[in-house]
């Protein structure tokens, strides 16, 4: 299922929106499977990234390393996507490395990693067009910084409860938000796959930067569209209920390839065993 990326502005004109701004909304308070590297201190992570059953190469990523945790969906063809996401990968891990984390160094770094790739992608023409998602955690001490540019999605599950925590740059979030389509709606809207937001795409990128308060007994769900759009939400919170942390990634990995695995499917599990009071989380 390829993405396309369509601005802001031409989406509203195709539905008859210019003169309606989104309304702003609060920030909410395998292939096989690869194993964590440089996960923080007091946070358990797992990973799987499958490539499905109907595309022939795997465009997504994991990002894990320097304390981060996320997934990057990239766009623009075999070459492009695949180019667009591991280039955000390696280049977000670069630009954070020794630093400690705080919201605006995370921001300014996915900034540096979007005007490199648009860079890239102007020298060389057959990475026209290239872009992708990139939705990232990073643990603090007693709060957990969040970055989301795309359709990639966090979840966040508290006390049984999961919710989405991060908002879809796309048409039909779009819409949904403006009542103009149900969820129902949107899940099977033939322009669901337009996002209005991806790293690399343009020269500038506005990031959605947001910070949560850490709780011990908290799990983190960070996922590409492989994963939400064919597994319905109160499945993936039955599965985020599993005190089985690999058994919960890879029956999730199951769910989506059940449901026809129609695009590539990466996720990020972390079980945050946040630390006692006064320790310090890396």
């Amino acid at each position: 299922m390829r993405k396309f990326k369509i601005s802001t502005k031409a989406a509203r004109r195709m539905l008859g929106l210019e003169a309606q701004e989104a309304p702003q909304e609060p920030p909410a308070a395998s292939e096989a499977a690869e194993k964590p590297k440089e996960a923080p201190a007091s946070v358990r992570v797992t990973t799987r990234t499958d490539v499905g059953l109907v595309r022939q190469s795997n465009q997504d990523v994991v990002i894990l390393g320097q304390g981060l945790i996320g997934v990057a969906d990239g766009m623009g063809g075999h070459k492009g996507g695949e180019t667009a996401s591991a280039g955000a990968r390696e280049g977000l891990l670069r630009s954070l490395e020794g630093k400690e984390p705080a919201k605006a160094t995370l921001e300014d770094a996915v900034k540096e990693v979007n005007l490199a790739l648009w860079n890239q992608q102007k020298e060389e023409e057959s990475l026209s067009g290239m872009g992708t998602t990139l939705s990232v955690i990073w643990p603090a001490k007693d709060r957990m910084i969040i970055a989301h540019v795309g359709d990639s999605r966090v979840y966040l599950w508290r006390e049984g409860k999961l919710r989405q925590v991060t908002r879809d740059h796309s048409m039909v979030a779009d819409m949904v938000r403006k009542g103009l389509l149900t969820e129902e709606q949107a899940a099977v809207h033939p322009m669901r796959n337009y996002i209005t937001r991806a790293v690399g795409t343009e020269p500038t990128i506005q990031v959605d930067t947001l910070e949560l308060e850490r709780q011990q007994g908290d799990r983190w769900l960070v996922c590409s569209d492989g994963l939400h759009g064919l597994v319905e939400k109160a499945k993936l919170e039955s599965l985020m209920a599993e005190e089985d942390m690999e058994e919960a990634a890879d029956q999730m990995v199951r769910e989506a390839l059940e449901k026809g695995g129609r695009d590539n499917i990466s996720l990020a599990l972390a079980w945050d065993e946040a630390p006692a009071e006064g320790e310090v989380a890396e």
